[in-house]
């Protein structure tokens, strides 16, 4: 009968009678067939079929009677099976909560102080308590008590200015306004700045497997070939961008060079009759609120163009509400990720690779200007700016007019 049993075209076809059966049909048709076969019957199945020899003798007993079956709807008696841990060992859930509670880490007399409180440490301080435990089973109760892996949450803003959530009404009616009125609407900001050069780059692309692009051991400026500045410019209607890719300085100047070469690149030709332009930006940096250079920039703009610039600042504090952040630099980050950013023409080919299901185009050049940093405006420039600010925080909401248009209204002067 071993032999028989060994058969692997015997195994076949005795596992194809046995496929479609339960775990109590398997158990009783077993335990059947080893009946009929006598002395030696219950090795044999059990090599046939791959049913233990224990689960063979209880189908024996269950059909002579001996034991009582299986409720309806169920394969085996309940009360069966090994318990488990913490049935076990009484005590060892409120220990591993204990252990768990976030606010333990600061207790003194916790095993865990400033430690992070992985599985590994967790089952290592419950067996210094006397508790028989492992990792698996210390991941299973964490589960159970409704622990989970969890990343830190960015919901502490700290002081918010009380006029928050005004502004930010008021700069989706001033969107809706331009929008409808078939006037360009962009979102400013600049990217992280990003050095330049053979070194490691976050994220992971396709490569043969074992060779990735080799970099530099260390990711020191001075290793490196620079760095570069991205500003970019959103076109929120028409779903396309602008990245100017700077080698100098992250200045007012430089931001409103990047305002510059979208409308002649770009916004021009898509609004040919616009009067105005919105800008919606961050509260600081190249861009800020109360930055002199930018208003006297955006001057420049407005006298080169024709249009008059309208500006409305997000609160501070509220800079990942800017629409440029979720809309054109998340994706650019993420169709760079883990490629060395060699040199500023190769930043500037794969921002113009940029793509999304959407329909997201983007195009970008190498700005080689020099922007000095430290340039001060006096007051007497200051008075001559044209600007007009809104009745409700005109330090956030201004316009500012071009040459040739009456400041007060922003209609041409006859």
């Amino acid at each position: 009968m071993r032999a028989i049993s060994m058969d692997p075209a015997v195994r076949q076809h005795f596992a194809t009678l046995m496929s479609p059966l339960n775990e109590r049909q398997r158990r009783l048709f077993a335990a059947r067939f080893a009946a009929l076969l006598g002395y030696g019957g219950e090795s044999f199945v059990s090599r046939l079929a791959g049913v233990s020899r224990r689960a063979v003798r209880a189908g024996r007993a269950e059909l002579r009677g001996l034991t009582p079956p299986a409720p309806p709807g169920r394969q085996r008696r309940p009360g069966g099976g090994r318990r488990c841990a913490a049935e076990r060992q009484p005590g060892l859930p409120d220990a591993l909560d204990a252990l768990a509670e976030p606010a333990s880490r600061g207790d003194p007399a916790s095993p865990l102080r400033y430690c992070c409180a992985s599985v590994r440490r967790l089952a290592g301080a419950l067996r210094g308590q006397g508790f028989r435990v492992s990792r698996q089973t210390v991941g299973q109760m964490l589960a159970a008590l409704g622990y989970s892996l969890q990343a830190n949450s960015k919901t502490l803003e700290g002081r918010q200015h009380p006029d928050r959530d005004a502004q930010f009404q008021h700069i989706a009616r001033r969107v809706g306004e331009f929008r409808a009125g078939g006037q360009p609407v962009v979102s400013v900001d600049t990217k992280k700045k990003e050095l330049l050069g053979p070194l490691k780059a976050c994220g992971r692309e396709w490569r043969p497997a074992g060779s990735p692009e080799g970099v530099r051991a260390h990711d020191f400026a001075s290793k490196g070939a620079g760095k570069a500045v991205p500003y970019g410019v959103y076109d929120v209607a028409a779903n396309e961008g602008w990245v100017s890719v700077g080698t100098s300085h992250d200045t007012s100047a430089f931001a409103a060079q990047a305002i510059r070469r979208w409308w002649q690149a770009m916004g021009r030709k898509r609004y040919p009759s616009a009067t105005r332009l919105l800008v919606t930006a961050d509260s600081g940096g190249s861009n800020s609120s109360r930055g002199r250079l930018w208003k006297v920039s955006l001057q420049g703009l407005a006298d080169e163009t024709g249009l008059e610039v309208a500006v409305s600042h997000y609160p501070p504090g509220t800079s990942k509400w800017n629409k440029i952040e979720h809309c054109l630099f998340s994706f650019i980050g993420v169709n760079w990720r883990g490629r060395p950013l060699a040199s500023a023409e190769l930043m500037v080919e794969l921002i113009r690779a940029t793509r999304t299901q959407a329909g997201l185009r983007v195009e970008a050049e190498v700005d080689a200007g020099v922007y000095p940093k430290g340039v001060r405006i006096s007051d007497k420039e200051m008075k001559a700016l044209r600007c007009r600010p809104d009745e409700f925080h005109g330090e956030w909401n201004y316009a500012i007019t071009p040459a040739g248009r009456d400041p007060e209204v922003g209609t041409l002067i006859s």
